[in-house]
């Protein structure tokens, strides 16, 4: 999706997009299934989007370091790539008891805060590979996708309405 995004203004539609898709996918659930364990495993959907949150904060933060001249720990400190399911866990350990709301909130703040972010970023830096050291032989446009458009595609995906309305009790 946005990672063949050849300039600036596809991948600012790509992600629109998809974010549209995602909060059509969801809009319809009442607040007991929003929050109901079984959309992807024990996740619900309120889970799905903390997760979002911690990733597009985790990218924010990784740009502002690497525009202060620092380089981030990626995906974050004491975690390699590989340990991925392990940071994700934690991620959830974290959030699984954060009210509904707060979510939600947060949810729409770090998707307007993330989205700002790239709107004012010009093309050179999304596109050119080694535009900043800490993205390695990847444009800046892979981690931009990683943690929006293709993330939101992501979740989407695994918020499993027909799932939730089936299992969830109290509908």
């Amino acid at each position: 999706m946005s990672r063949r995004a050849k300039t600036k203004q596809e991948l600012v539609e790509s992600i629109q997009l998809s974010y549209q898709d995602l909060i059509k996918k969801y809009s319809g659930l009442s607040p007991e299934q929003m929050v109901w364990p079984g959309s992807m495993g024990d996740w619900s959907v309120k889970d799905i989007l903390a997760h979002l949150v911690d990733w597009e904060q985790r990218f924010i933060n990784w740009y502002h370091a690497g525009i202060d001249g620092k380089t981030p720990e990626t995906p974050a400190r004491g975690y390699t790539w590989r340990e991925l399911p392990r940071l994700n866990q934690s991620g959830y350990e974290n959030h699984k008891d954060d009210p509904l709301e707060d979510v939600l909130q947060q949810s729409q703040t770090s998707y307007r805060e993330i989205f700002n972010l790239i709107q004012g970023m010009s093309e050179e830096e999304i596109f050119e590979i080694n535009y900043y050291t800490w993205t390695g032989r990847s444009p800046l446009l892979h981690w931009i996708a990683g943690n929006t458009s293709s993330h939101y595609v992501w979740a989407r995906r695994n918020i499993r309405t027909t799932v939730i309305r089936k299992g969830c009790p109290g509908k």
